[in-house]
C-alpha cells in the first residue's frame, strides 16, 4: 500500500466559510471511560468535531491554496456540514496505521476506499463502537453524492477559481503603460529589489487587474491575498480589496519567502521559486528540491526543480518517504511561473516608467488617481 509521511491538517470546506480548528473538543461528563469507550453520532454532534484518516492523494485529501480538496475529503466535508459539525482530516502514511488508529479510538471513520466499489458507501470504515454513525452515513450517501461532490471540485478548479473582470494585459501599449497600478507596482516592488513589471505581471496572473477578484478559496484583490495571509501580514480584512495595501501586503509576503529562499544567491532563480512558493505553497516547492537534490539535479535551478514539482503530482513521488507535505497539483504552479515569465518578456519590452518611483507615495497615489479616474 502506499506509504506517506503523516500529518495533522484542519479542513475548509471549498463551498463555505473558513473553519478555524481550535483543538478536539472533549466532553464533560462523570465517567470519561464510558464516553470514550462509546463516543458514537449524538457525542460527536455534541462535541463538535468529526475525526476522520485518509492518506494524501488527489482523490482522497490534498492542501490546495490553503483549502482542501480530493474526492473523499469533499465527501467528509458535506458529511460534517449535515452533521452541524468541524471537520478535522488527519493524514496517515498507509492503510495499516489508519487501521490502527482507528481501532485505539483515535478517529471516527476512514475516508479512503477500503471495500469493493459497490458498497452502499463510499468503502468508507467506521469504528465498529460508532454504529449509529454508519448507520446514518449508509442514509446521508446517495448514489449521485461522489459524483457531484467530483464535478464540484472540477468547477472550482477551472472557471469558478477566480471571479474576476478580465482587463487587457497592457493599458496602453503605445503610452507604455501597463496598468492603472504601474505607480503602486513601482513604489512597492523597491522594497523587495524586483522590477516593477515582474510583479505587474504576476498581479495580471493573479486578478487580470481586477481589484475585485475573489477566489472560491476566499483569495482577495489585485494579489489575491488570501485571509489568514492578510491577517499574518497584519493587512486589515476590511483592506484587502484596497488596490495599494493589497499589493503592500504582497511585498511584504515576497520579502518573506525572500528569507525563506535566502539559500538561493542568483536572484532569477530565486524569484522563480519564489513565484512558484507564492502560488503552490513553500512546503510543497522544498519537497521538490529535496527530491532533486536527492537524484543529483541542482536543487537551486527552477528548470531542474520544475520538474520534481509535476511529479509530486505521482504517487511514486508524493508518497515518498522524502516528501513532508503530500500531493500537490505542480502543473499549475509550473505553468503559473511559466506564464509570468512570458508576460514579464512583453512588458519589458513594451513598458517603461512614468518618473513616479520617487514621488513620496501619498502623493504619488493621488495623480494616479486623478489621472486614471480610479
Amino acid at each position: 500500500m502506499l506509504s506517506c509521511q503523516h500529518q495533522s491538517l484542519p479542513v475548509v470546506a471549498p463551498w463555505g466559510d473558513e473553519v478555524v480548528i481550535e483543538g478536539t473538543p472533549t466532553l464533560q461528563g462523570e465517567n470519561d471511560e464510558e464516553e470514550e469507550a462509546d463516543f458514537d453520532l449524538d457525542q460527536i454532534q455534541h462535541a463538535g468535531e468529526l475525526i476522520a484518516l485518509t492518506i494524501s492523494g488527489p482523490e482522497t485529501y490534498y492542501d490546495y491554496h490553503g483549502k482542501a480538496l480530493g474526492l473523499h475529503a469533499t465527501l467528509c466535508q458535506q458529511l460534517a456540514d449535515t452533521l452541524g459539525v468541524r471537520l478535522r482530516i488527519e493524514v496517515c502514511r498507509d492503510t495499516a496505521e489508519m487501521n490502527s488508529r482507528l481501532a485505539q479510538g483515535d478517529a471516527d471513520l476512514i475516508a479512503y476506499p477500503m471495500v469493493a466499489p459497490d458498497s452502499l458507501w463510499p468503502g468508507w470504515r467506521v469504528a465498529t463502537e460508532k454504529p449509529l454513525l454508519a448507520a446514518m452515513i449508509t442514509q446521508w450517501y446517495r448514489g449521485d453524492r461522489m459524483d457531484n461532490a467530483c464535478q464540484e471540485e472540477q468547477r472550482l478548479l477551472t472557471t469558478a477559481r477566480v471571479k474576476r473582470k478580465v482587463y487587457a494585459p497592457m493599458l496602453s501599449r503605445q503610452g507604455g503603460i501597463i496598468s492603472k497600478y504601474d505607480a503602486l507596482f513601482q513604489h512597492h516592488s523597491q522594497t523587495i529589489h524586483w522590477d516593477w513589471r515582474l510583479m505587474a505581471a504576476q498581479c495580471y496572473q493573479e486578478s487580470t487587474f481586477d481589484p475585485k477578484a475573489l477566489s472560491w478559496a476566499g483569495a482577495r484583490g489585485l494579489m489575491q491575498i488570501m485571509p489568514a495571509t492578510a491577517d499574518h501580514l497584519g493587512l486589515a480584512r476590511s483592506q484587502m480589496y484596497d488596490p495599494e495595501q493589497n499589493i503592500a501586503a504582497a511585498a511584504r509576503y515576497i520579502k518573506e519567502l525572500q528569507a525563506t529562499f535566502s539559500d538561493i544567491k542568483d536572484r532569477r532563480e530565486q524569484q522563480d521559486f519564489i513565484l512558484a512558493a507564492y502560488n503552490g505553497g513553500a512546503h510543497h516547492i522544498r519537497d521538490a528540491m529535496a527530491l532533486a537534490k536527492r537524484e543529483g539535479r541542482n536543487d537551486h535551478s527552477w528548470s531542474e526543480v520544475s520538474a520534481f514539482v509535476l511529479r509530486l503530482s505521482q504517487p511514486q513521488y508524493y508518497c515518498d518517504s522524502l516528501v513532508k507535505n503530500g500531493y500537490m497539483r505542480g502543473s499549475e504552479t509550473v505553468d503559473y511561473v511559466r506564464l509570468i515569465r512570458e508576460r514579464y518578456q512583453m512588458y519589458r519590452g513594451a513598458a517603461r516608467p512614468h518618473n513616479c518611483s520617487s514621488v513620496p507615495q501619498k502623493s504619488q497615489n493621488a495623480r494616479h488617481r486623478k489621472k486614471y479616474k480610479l
